[in-house]
């Protein structure tokens, strides 16, 4: 990492204005450029950035080309068409290839040996696009996953018990859509199993559990129907993972990580517990998971492949 660290964030939509927005809140990084085809959106955006860097941190932040993407230590990816109401994640992957195939090469052929951060749907299928495209090492290529979907099932499961967010530590793995699964046998509260927490709980039912594993795992489209994207949430966990990499903390984070013969799974991007510093990902986690929550979360990796291979063939 340079003394100056350097974002470049592509895609000032919804989730890429929220993102920048929360990094100069957040005061996270030193350097932020802003790529997007809407320049006048950009610009825009810039000039309303700046003025709340009086009452954040020092930060220089401006309108960005390809170019300037050569000396970043992170490029951030929130570019590409947007999800509709009634449209999963996944019926984006053939128009959000086609862009990405270009866009990455204009990222690499400017020079740039960084990271890529990847938070454009579906998630899992365009980090590995993005390793393809760019010809990265894995540990460089790096998706959101499921930091936003564990971060709501944490939230969830806090407030059922009535405790703060931060003591639950729980996590949603597998693809970041439909077939993701929640890891209950990893789930604790404080350091005591969730399950051993309902027991001596009798105010605490188990079926309202599951209950809210749905409302995690249906969430976006809920948000959709009401107000026609999510970002937020999203552009937080962006932040949090940025944060992961500059600060070299080694923190664990529910990323999509590449996996390479972990739980029997390999060459697929999907969500799972990693350790991230400012190499990227240092190392892959391999919970111990409960036969069912294998089973979930081999069905998730067979069916983001089928759709990963058969939309790069058709790219090809």
């Amino acid at each position: 990492m340079a003394e100056t660290q350097k974002v470049i964030l592509i895609g000032d939509g919804a989730v890429g204005s929220s993102f920048a927005y929360a990094n100069v809140l957040s005061g996270v990084g030193q350097e932020l450029g802003i790529i997007d085809l809407a320049e006048d959106r950009v610009q825009g955006d810039v000039l309303d950035l700046i003025d709340a860097l009086a009452y954040t941190s020092p930060k220089h932040i401006y309108k960005a080309e390809y170019a300037d993407c050569r000396d970043a230590d992170v490029v951030v990816i929130t570019a590409g068409a947007a999800q509709k109401p009634g449209e999963t994640r996944l019926d984006l992957v053939n128009k959000n290839l086609r862009i990405f195939k270009a866009m990455i090469k204009d990222v690499v052929d400017s020079g740039f040996d960084g990271i890529f951060l990847v938070a454009t749907n579906p998630v899992d299928i365009l980090t590995y696009a993005t390793k393809v495209f760019s010809g990265f090492p894995s540990n460089r290529v790096i998706g959101s996953g499921t930091t936003l979907d564990s971060a709501r099932f944490r939230q969830e499961i806090a407030e059922i018990i009535n405790v703060d967010t931060r003591n639950v530590h729980a996590y949603i793995m597998g693809e970041h859509g439909d077939s993701e699964f929640a890891a209950w046998s990893r789930a604790n509260v404080g350091g005591l199993q969730i399950y051993d927490w309902v027991q001596e709980h009798e105010n605490i039912d188990e079926e309202e559990l599951l209950q809210r594993f749905y409302k995690v795992r249906d969430k976006a489209y809920e948000i959709i129907k009401l107000k026609g994207a999510t970002h937020y949430g999203v552009a937080v966990a962006l932040n949090r993972i940025l944060k992961a990499i500059f600060h070299n903390e080694n923190a664990i984070l529910p990323v999509s990580s590449y996996l390479d013969g972990e739980y029997g799974i390999e060459d697929v991007y999907l969500g799972t517990p990693s350790v991230i510093n400012n190499r990227g990902v240092r190392t892959t986690l391999e919970l111990e998971l409960s036969d069912h929550e294998l089973e979930q979360f081999r069905n998730s990796a067979d069916q983001v492949k089928a759709i990963l291979h058969k939309a790069m063939d058709e790219l090809d």
